[in-house]
């Protein structure tokens, strides 16, 4: 009984020492909650790799990213959405808005078949009209109000018109000359589809969807404009961009474009609706005739395009207004038609690695996961769905080599979620933080300078609610293990000596270095494991 009562003791320290620290951690590092601005992303599905839908929310989960917007309404990934914690847009593809804007029966099938089937599990919130119609399908015009207000209806038939908003991205197109932004107006040839939507948005208190993108405002400019002022770059006093109307000045091409967008709007009544930019973006590689097309100024834009929204102001003509925005888009769409540049909008691949830097990979994230170096492994007390979402996704998009963690291999004991997690999670870091992978997989994960393969016995913690057992049935395991069988021996690792199975139970979770709580519980928990050897 001497080995259950060192075991059970044993976790309890363990226990109680490793979730102070935690909470400390969380209180040190703890950002406030705000309904402030957000950034989502667009997620296209025209590759030739496409993760599946599983996989692109643990793609999603691990990057950190809580608002969505699909360019259709699958029910697959829908579902795979359930319970995410993550905001959801869902479309009607162009092609069903003249079905549903002939029919009010063909809207209430939509609602009910791709809304009302999975919320509220699925945190759907909008519902966005087609993409760009005016300037994409012209004939379908006639009936994009009334396939916004059949669906509209259903959403009120179904007790969901509040929550879930209904509109239409529209793209600059139809705003010809967009400066300065005070003299903006809408196209003349659209002004009863226009002032349609208009009077619908702001009936049913939605919002207006802008497809802006200063990559193109940039190359139509033809040098007019500097490529500073579309990538949000400081300005020199001889480039400072003001509306000689307003006298506004503007530091982005994108503030003012979302300016214009409103002084467009506000020919009509002085209408004020807020903007939800559906799409930005910068894409990251292109032809010979698209040089400004690279990785630098994608990375650039990007991320200064997150700290620009996050600041939670709105341009200069609307200041109290911030401009939610989805950035143009997840996954690089290689089976999309037109120029290279055209298939290189996206953020990450399709395995999850990032492309460039990425702002969300640090949003909200502690400073020990932004180490460089060390291990990775599971945090203590991490949500067990949420850790196993990250460990299919590590095994699965991630490509990390799992083959030690299968039944009878070398790290598959202990046969723990954790365990495993550990392991993978750790093989896809060393592998990938070199180009940007990060070890945080929802927050489940924690960097360690700890070594996680010098730990051995560690099944001792998984049968510590089993003494009697273990001193009878374990003792033969107990010396295998020590002469080497089902060693494993973590990426990464220069210990290739010592057999011994990870122990993310035991792993630090507080930010690493010598002397930390939880280093000199890995210590003590090795001589305890030495004295209990001692009696079998």
């Amino acid at each position: 009984m001497l080995l259950g009562y060192l075991l059970l003791m044993l976790g309890s320290l363990s226990f109680t020492l490793g979730n102070s620290n935690l909470l400390l951690l969380l209180k040190s590092c703890q950002i406030p909650e705000t309904a402030g601005a957000f950034v989502g992303v667009n997620i296209g599905t025209d590759l030739s790799n496409l993760p599946s839908p599983e996989q692109v929310v643990a793609i999603l989960r691990s990057h950190r990213i809580t608002h969505v917007r699909l360019y259709d309404a699958d029910n697959h990934l829908l579902s795979a959405l359930s319970d995410a914690g993550i905001e959801v847009m869902v479309s009607v593809t162009n092609e069903d808005v003249l079905r549903i804007g002939q029919s009010s029966a063909a809207a209430a099938y939509w609602v009910k078949k791709n809304v009302a089937g999975f919320v509220p599990a699925t945190n759907i919130t909008a519902i966005a009209v087609g993409s760009e119609v005016l300037s994409t399908i012209p004939h379908a015009a006639r009936v994009l109000v009334p396939a916004m207000r059949n669906l509209h209806k259903a959403l009120v038939s179904s007790n969901l018109n509040y929550p879930i908003k209904v509109s239409t991205p529209i793209s600059m197109d139809v705003i010809p000359k967009p400066f300065p932004p005070s003299a903006a107006t809408f196209n003349a040839s659209w002004n009863s589809t226009i002032s349609g939507i208009l009077d619908f948005l702001k009936s049913t208190n939605s919002f207006f969807m802008l497809n802006a993108y200063p990559y193109y405002g940039y190359l139509q400019s033809d040098g007019i404009f500097p490529i500073e002022y579309a990538l949000f770059q400081q300005l020199t006093p001889v480039k400072q961009i003001v509306d000689p109307n307003t006298l506004f000045h503007y530091d982005s091409m994108f503030d003012a474009m979302v300016d214009a967008a409103y002084n467009s709007m506000s020919a009509y009544n002085n209408l004020v609706i807020p903007i939800v930019v559906t799409e930005t973006g910068w894409p990251w590689a292109g032809g010979a005739n698209e040089r400004d097309a690279t990785v630098e100024n994608a990375q650039t834009f990007s991320n200064n395009l997150i700290k620009r929204v996050l600041n939670d102001s709105g341009p200069p003509s609307q200041p109290t207004i911030p401009i939610n925005t989805y950035i143009y888009e997840l996954f690089n769409e290689d089976n999309k038609p037109g120029p290279l540049s055209e298939k290189s909008y996206g953020v990450y691949f399709s395995n999850g690695s990032s492309v460039y830097t990425f702002g969300t990979d640090t949003l909200g994230q502690t400073t020990v996961n932004n180490a460089s170096g060390g291990f990775c492994v599971a945090r203590k007390g991490a949500d067990t769905s949420s850790l196993q979402d990250g460990l299919n996704w590590a095994c699965g998009p991630g490509q990390a080599n799992c083959s030690a963690i299968q039944s009878g291999q070398a790290c598959y004991m202990p046969d723990t979620l954790e365990n495993h997690a550990s392991y993978a999670f750790n093989d896809y870091y060393q592998r990938m933080r070199s180009v940007g992978g990060t070890c945080d997989f929802s927050g489940t994960a924690v960097t360690t300078m700890v070594d996680p393969s010098t730990y051995i016995a560690s099944f001792f913690i998984f049968y510590s609610m089993h003494a009697d057992k273990i001193l009878k049935t374990t003792k033969r395991f107990v010396y295998l293990h020590f002469l080497g069988y089902g060693s494993c021996i973590f990426t990464g690792s220069t210990n290739s000596s010592i057999g011994g199975t990870a122990m993310p139970a035991m792993g630090p979770d507080g930010p690493p270095g010598n002397g930390s709580p939880d280093h000199v519980l890995d210590i003590m928990f090795l001589f305890l494991v030495t004295v209990v050897l001692s009696f079998l």
